[in-house]
C-alpha cells in the first residue's frame, strides 16, 4: 500500500516530447463520439493551473491508489482503523477498551496538520494562519489559538518533527485514531502512564500502521475482497486504450509491491470475478509498456536517489538485477538469459529506481473530494454572493464609524453637532455588532454545507486552504477522477483561467 504526499498521490505523471497522434482509433471514444464535444458538467472537468499541451506529450504514467483504485472509505479507512488499534492493544499495550472505538470515516480531511506535542488538529490557510483548530475533539476558541500559534507574520514552519501533515487518504484514519487517544489521555489519565504524552501517542499510532502494513494485514483482506474495498471502475481500460490508441506510451508508477499491484490491477481491468491470488493472470500488462512496484515515493521523484533497480519476474515475483534496466548476466553466466524471453514487445515490470530512470514530467492530481466540492460551490453560488456583500457591508459601517471618530477627536464641533453624531456614532456601532453577527453566522453556515467540522477543503476562510496551496505548487492539472480524461481529446491543449489580485477582484461584477 501507498503512503506519499499530496505532490505524488494520485498523480499522473505526464512525460514531454513532441508527437503527433494516430489518426483514427479502433473504437470511438466518449470525447469524440456524437453527445461528446457538450459542455462538461462541472464536478467532471479538468482544471489547469499551469499550461499544458498534450501534443507535446509522449507518454502518460499513472499512480496505482487512489489514482486508478479509488478505495471505499467506509470499509477500506475502517480497516485500516480497525487493524491499528488491534496493533496498539495486543502489541503496544494499549488498554483493550479501545477494542471497542468505532470510526467516522467522514470526520477527518485532507490538508490538516496535527500538532504532536499539544494534541492539537489544525486547518490553516495558506499563509499558515491557523483558522480552525481542536484538542482532541474539543474546538479551541479564538484566544486559545492567538495565545498557541499567535497571529503575527513570525510564524512556526508546521512541518515534522513536531507537526505531521494529513495530505493523503491513508491519513485519515490516523488522525481520527490519534484526537480519539487525546481525549482519552485527557478524561483518563489514570489509564496512560505518566511519560506517555501526545507525542508519545501519535508515534505509537504511526508504528501501529507500519505494522500493520508490513504483516500484510491490510493488503491481505484487500486481495480476499476486492470489490468490497475499491471501487469497481469500467472506464479504466477504455481510457487508457483512448491514450494508447493517440499514439503514446504508457506506465505505472507505485509504491505496492508486486504480488498486491497484480491483484489489484486484475481487478481493475478485468478481473471483476477475482476471489483471490489463484484466479489473478497478466493479462492487464498489455495497457502499459512499463509498470514500476516498490517505488517508494515521495523519495522516487529525487533524482539523487540511489535506489536500485530491479526486474520483476512476473510469474514468480523473483527480482532480477539490472543495470539502470538493462539486463545485467550472473556471475559465471555471460548471458542474461532469464530476461530475454519477455523482450519482445511486452510490457516490462520492475521495482525500485526514482524518476532519473524516466524523464521530465509533469503532473494531474487527482482529488476525489473535488466532485462534490465544485458542486455544492455551484449551489451555494448565490449564498456566497450574499456572503460578499454583507462583509462589504461590514467594512462600510466600519468606515463610517472611524470617520466619526475621527471626526469627534479633532474637529471643532458645537454641543448640538457633537450630540448627533455620538448618537449616530451609537447607532453605527450597534449596526456594525448586528452585522458582523449576521455575517459570521452566514459563514458559519456556509463552511458546514461543506463539512460539518472542517467546513470547505480548498478554503480556510477567505483564503486558499494549505491544501490548496499544495494542489496549486505540484500541480499542472487536478480533476476528481482519472477517468475525466476521457471527456477530453488526447491532444487538447489545457490553459489555466487568469489570476486576479485584489484590486482586480473587486473591479469585477458579482
Amino acid at each position: 500500500m501507498e503512503d506519499q504526499k499530496p505532490s505524488a498521490l494520485s498523480e499522473n505523471v505526464l512525460q514531454f516530447h513532441t508527437v503527433g497522434s494516430r489518426d483514427g482509433c479502433d473504437v470511438p471514444h466518449e470525447w469524440s463520439s456524437p453527445e461528446g464535444g457538450k459542455k462538461i458538467d462541472i464536478s467532471n472537468q479538468i482544471f489547469c493551473n499551469r499550461s499544458l499541451n498534450m501534443k507535446n506529450i509522449i507518454a502518460v504514467g499513472f499512480d496505482m491508489d487512489y489514482t486508478l483504485a479509488q478505495y471505499k472509505s467506509e470499509t477500506f479507512e475502517s480497516l485500516a482503523y480497525d487493524g491499528t488499534v488491534r496493533k496498539l492493544v495486543y502489541d503496544l499495550g494499549y488498554p483493550n477498551e479501545l477494542l471497542e472505538w468505532t470510526f467516522d470515516w467522514n470526520y477527518m480531511v485532507r490538508g490538516l496538520v496535527l500538532d504532536k506535542k499539544r494534541g492539537n488538529i489544525l486547518k490553516m490557510d495558506r499563509h499558515k494562519y491557523v483558522k480552525v483548530a481542536y484538542h482532541g475533539f474539543r474546538e479551541l476558541s479564538k484566544e486559545d489559538k492567538v495565545e498557541i500559534y499567535g497571529s503575527s507574520l513570525v510564524r512556526d514552519s508546521f512541518d515534522e518533527p513536531d507537526y505531521a501533515l494529513i495530505d493523503t487518504l491513508f491519513s485519515l484514519a490516523e488522525a481520527y485514531l490519534f484526537a480519539q487517544l487525546v481525549d482519552f489521555k485527557d478524561n483518563n489519565p489514570e489509564k496512560v502512564p505518566k511519560d506517555v504524552d501526545y507525542a508519545r501517542m501519535y508515534k505509537d499510532v504511526r508504528a501501529a500502521v507500519d505494522l500493520c502494513h508490513r504483516d500484510g494485514t491490510l493488503k491481505q483482506m484487500v486481495a480476499k475482497e476486492p470489490n468490497r474495498y475499491i471501487n469497481e471502475d469500467t472506464t479504466i481500460v477504455p481510457l487508457i486504450k483512448m491514450i494508447r490508441d493517440s499514439g503514446r506510451s504508457t506506465f505505472l508508477v507505485t509504491n505496492s509491491l508486486w504480488d498486491y499491484t497484480n491483484i489489484v490491477m486484475n481487478f481493475l481491468c478485468g478481473g471483476r470475478t477475482v476471489h483471490g491470488p489463484h484466479t489473478c493472470n497478466f493479462d492487464w500488462l498489455q495497457y502499459f509498456d512499463v509498470v514500476i512496484t516498490g517505488s517508494a515515493k515521495p523519495g522516487f521523484f529525487h533524482e539523487d536517489s540511489r535506489a536500485n533497480l530491479f526486474e520483476v519476474e512476473p510469474q514468480s515475483g523473483m527480482l532480477i538485477n539490472t543495470d539502470n534496466g538493462t539486463p545485467m548476466a550472473q556471475v559465471g553466466d555471460p548471458s542474461p538469459k532469464i530476461l530475454l524471453k519477455s523482450k519482445d514487445k511486452g510490457c516490462r515490470v520492475f521495482q525500485g529506481g526514482n524518476v532519473g530512470h524516466l524523464h521530465s514530467w509533469r503532473t494531474m492530481l487527482v482529488v476525489p473530494e473535488l466532485e462534490k466540492e465544485v458542486e455544492l460551490l455551484w449551489e451555494l453560488r448565490n449564498m456566497r454572493k450574499d456572503l460578499i456583500l454583507m462583509r462589504n457591508e461590514r467594512d462600510s459601517v466600519e468606515d463610517k464609524i472611524h470617520h466619526l471618530n475621527w471626526s469627534l477627536k479633532f474637529e471643532d464641533i458645537n454641543e448640538n453637532n457633537k450630540h448627533e453624531m455620538l448618537s449616530a456614532l451609537k447607532d453605527l456601532e450597534s449596526k456594525r455588532d448586528k452585522v458582523r453577527q449576521s455575517h459570521q453566522q452566514a459563514q458559519r453556515e456556509c463552511h458546514q454545507k461543506f463539512h460539518k467540522v472542517w467546513g470547505q477543503l480548498m478554503k480556510t476562510g477567505y483564503q486558499s486552504s494549505r491544501f490548496a496551496h499544495q494542489v496549486e505548487r505540484f500541480a499542472c492539472l487536478y480533476t476528481s477522477q482519472v477517468s475525466n480524461l476521457r471527456l477530453y481529446s488526447p491532444d487538447k491543449y489545457y490553459r489555466p483561467s487568469e489570476d486576479f489580485m485584489s484590486h482586480e477582484f473587486h473591479l469585477l461584477p458579482l
